[in-house]
């Protein structure tokens, strides 16, 4: 219930059926303020390509270039959104009989609606659509995840791996290249999957490598540890790989909330100063026109 405190008095010269918001000085304030962003963006991606060198350890790291990329998409915001803000402030009607709560609300609006317009028209027209913002670090990390997810032994053949269990036996595996590797493949599959490999294991597929590659037992076994401490360390930086492009992909959402916001804000506030000069703008009445009286040139 709204109490004598919360009113404050409203002149009657103000129109109660008229709308209060300036869809112009808003328009044109979203007008100035994507355009201003998409110029931004641009060179900000022009002073990314030439700080970034495909050479490694040429350039600037993945470090620096995110935080130059988000303190470059903040200031954009905080630049173009006040700039808008500012233009939707000072171009609007002047409410001479209103007030100052009022103005001061309907200012915060107009520069507000000019942020949220200016960033939809950026997202939908530069950006492709609003997903697009984050779209590459969230691809990115899921592309990772996927790739971890399918180096992991996960989707094992665990009935081909008992299957070849039936027919072990200590005699010579008479099989094909191709077999013999079919067989050393389920064999680590599985072994990935348990993150180990079985004495029984281990001794079956180092006797199946003895046969093929004319080795002795000790020395493939040796091999079979070997490259089976190979794959499992390729798996765990594959994992590790998948969770930075995870935090990654949620740090720039984070702080591209964070930026947003900043551009919500600045518009909000450079749209009540901009008001604020609108309202000490006086009105020039000129009552009476001065008419230039050419002189007269003598005929020749």
């Amino acid at each position: 219930m709204m109490t004598s405190a919360d009113a404050y008095a409203v002149s009657a010269l103000e129109p109660s059926n008229q709308s209060g918001v300036s869809w112009a000085a808003i328009f044109a304030g979203a007008t100035a303020a994507a355009a201003l962003s998409l110029i931004l963006i641009v060179l900000g991606f022009g002073l990314g390509f030439s700080a970034v060198s495909p050479w490694p350890g040429d350039g600037a790291s993945a470090r620096q270039i995110g935080v130059s990329t988000i303190a470059w998409l903040a200031f954009t915001q905080i630049f173009a959104a006040g700039l808008g803000g500012y233009i939707a402030g000072r171009l609007r009607v002047k409410w001479a009989h209103l007030h100052g709560d009022e103005v001061y609300f309907r200012d915060t609006a107009h520069g507000f609606l000019a942020w949220a317009f200016a960033t939809l028209v950026t997202a939908v027209l530069v950006l492709g659509s609003v997903s697009g913002i984050v779209g590459a670090g969230v691809h990115a990390g899921a592309a990772a995840t996927s790739a971890a997810v399918t180096s992991q032994p996960a989707a094992r053949d665990d009935s081909a791996y008992f299957i070849d269990m039936l027919f072990r036996d200590d005699r010579p595996v008479a099989v094909t290249d191709d077999a013999a590797h079919g067989i050393a493949a389920r064999i680590f599959v599985r072994g990935l999957g348990d993150n180990q490999l079985s004495a029984e294991d281990r001794s079956y597929l180092a006797n199946v490598i003895a046969q093929r590659t004319q080795i002795s037992q000790a020395e493939a076994e040796r091999r079979v540890d070997a490259v089976f401490a190979e794959a499992r360390q390729a798996i765990d930086e594959a994992k590790q790989l998948a969770d930075a492009a995870r935090k990654a992909a949620a740090a720039s959402a984070l702080w591209m909330f964070v930026a947003l916001l900043c551009g919500a804000f600045f518009a909000s506030l450079f749209a009540i100063w901009g008001g604020r000069r609108r309202d000490t703008a006086l009105v020039l009445n000129v009552d009476t026109v001065h008419t230039a009286v050419l002189p007269a040139h003598p005929v020749q």
